[in-house]
């Protein structure tokens, strides 16, 4: 799946459109993660209808939701749930179907499909800091004392979310140490492009209202 940073990156280059609060636009797009933080599964957080795909219902939650995504929390929820749904789709079928990838050096790397994914995700943190810095993203959310949305929703424990606030921080923390990446991060960039394109239509297909 997308990393955290891409999904907050995807919420930051959306909202040059939306100007919803960023705050919470930002804790929404990473919200669904919180079932790996609270040892349950993905099933139920990311609306997926089969335990052997990976790709959120988009349908089922707008069935539930459509009516309340003027709320940023839940915008930012939707806009994790499609930029998965378009990281497997698409991104990583596509990756997988070239059986190569772009090292940072230029390097075209032939490889496996269980290989590619195992080097996307492993170089994420050390990607994490040329987003952070490409997309000037303010990640005071993180540090900073932040009052929980007062939404309900039954697929997450809401009162949990510090947890996975905190664990952010700490990935942030961890971005900002000098580290080496090894693959080119502009298949990541034209992801998060591509990924504000589409929602952003899907969000006018939809007939999705921004405001109340």
């Amino acid at each position: 799946m997308a990393s955290a940073i891409i999904h907050i990156c995807v919420a930051k280059e959306i909202n040059k459109t939306l100007q919803l609060p960023e705050k919470e636009l930002f804790l929404g797009s990473i919200a669904p993660d919180i079932s790996k933080q609270v040892g349950q599964t993905k099933e139920k957080s990311h609306f997926l209808t089969t335990t052997k795909e990976d790709v959120p219902n988009i349908f089922e939650f707008l069935k539930k939701y459509q009516n309340q995504l003027h709320n940023p929390f839940l915008m930012g929820y939707f806009i994790h749930l499609y930029t998965d749904k378009l990281w497997f789709d698409e991104f990583m079928r596509k990756r997988n179907y070239e059986g190569n990838i772009k090292l940072l050096d230029g390097t075209i790397l032939n490889t496996t499909e269980k290989e590619i994914t195992k080097l996307i995700y492993n170089d994420y943190t050390t990607a994490n800091i040329a987003l952070l810095d490409f997309y000037h993203l303010d990640l005071s959310l993180f540090y900073e004392e932040f009052p929980l949305p007062t939404i309900e929703m039954e697929e997450i424990p809401i009162q949990k979310l510090p947890i996975l606030i905190e664990k952010m921080g700490l990935i942030v923390k961890n971005s900002t140490i000098e580290k080496s990446y090894i693959f080119d991060i502009t298949i990541l960039e034209e992801f998060i492009s591509y990924c504000t394109e589409k929602i952003l239509k899907k969000i006018d297909e939809y007939h999705i209202k921004i405001h109340p």
